[in-house]
């Protein structure tokens, strides 16, 4: 049987198997009924590994050998869309709500961008900084970008988009903040500017690792946007109270629109949709 004839079912024991091995490690919830969504999803990967079953497939996902594999798996089975100055809003109430305080007091911002996926929200936050922060202040402003996926993180620190995904960046940003990049494919490229990339760093995180995290300080803001959809409500409030503990006082956390935190309890006020602050 050739490869591309690699057919196995996802049998009820290695789809909770799969269930336990997602909530146990990265908190991820993985509904009954989903079973031929999850199935399609990695059967392409299955195939590109010759695996005749997902049994297989699982072992070498929990074995020494497999850590980039399971970042692989947790890639396909979650969704890592996101474009430049998404949900404007939250970046509107930033200019308007935050900055000012800080260009007063001439301080720098520190910024943790937990999800950050392939880059383009830590460099959204980069370039907003840069245009409303000035020297030298903004060179000692910090954005920390983290993901669980070192694939994405791979791209987040290439730092080079294709024209699509800068489409819907205002044209005067586009001209402040990157610089053409070799084409690829026939299709034109470009990649964020070394002074914007400057302030920005990444770094492999597993948000719902049980050992302490190991950053440093306190974040004036910290954007966790469409993450924890993939969770329960317990692991969520077990999050948010670990963002809560990396906040300054008065600094903000920033969730994503569909999301929200009125059911759980939170050491955070609720400031508008999506925006939360912690009270001194």
């Amino acid at each position: 049987m050739s490869k591309g004839e690699l057919n196995p079912p996802l049998l009820p024991p290695e789809f909770e198997q799969l269930r336990a091995l997602m909530y146990g490690s990265v908190g991820i919830a993985l509904q009954q009924g989903k079973e031929e969504l999850i199935r399609t999803r990695l059967l392409k990967r299955l195939r590109a590994l010759g695996m005749t079953t997902f049994a297989k497939y699982l072992a070498l996902v929990q074995s020494p050998a497999g850590t980039g594999e399971f970042s692989t798996m947790v890639d396909l089975l979650t969704t890592n869309k996101t474009n430049f100055f998404r949900e404007e809003a939250h970046f509107d109430f930033i200019r308007e709500r935050v900055l000012p305080r800080h260009r007063n007091e001439r301080s720098p911002v520190t910024i943790w961008s937990a999800g950050c996926s392939s880059g383009e929200e830590p460099y959204t936050l980069a370039m907003i900084l840069r245009d409303q922060i000035p020297e030298p202040t903004f060179s000692k402003c910090r954005i920390l970008a983290t993901d669980l996926s070192t694939i994405v993180l791979e791209r987040a620190k290439l730092a080079i988009y294709d024209e699509l995904n800068v489409a819907d960046v205002p044209p005067e940003v586009q001209t402040k903040s990157f610089v053409p990049a070799p084409p690829l494919g026939g299709v034109r490229r470009f990649e964020v500017k070394a002074e914007v990339r400057k302030i920005v760093s990444f770094g492999r995180l597993n948000l719902n690792s049980p050992d302490p995290w190991p950053m440093r300080g306190r974040f004036d803001l910290i954007f966790c946007r469409n993450v924890m959809i993939y969770f329960d409500d317990e692991t969520r409030e077990r999050l948010v109270n670990r963002f809560s503990d990396a906040l300054s006082p008065g600094g903000f956390l920033f969730i994503g629109h569909s999301e929200s935190l009125s059911a759980l309890k939170v050491k955070l006020r609720y400031v508008k949709p999506a925006v939360y602050e912690k009270v001194m």
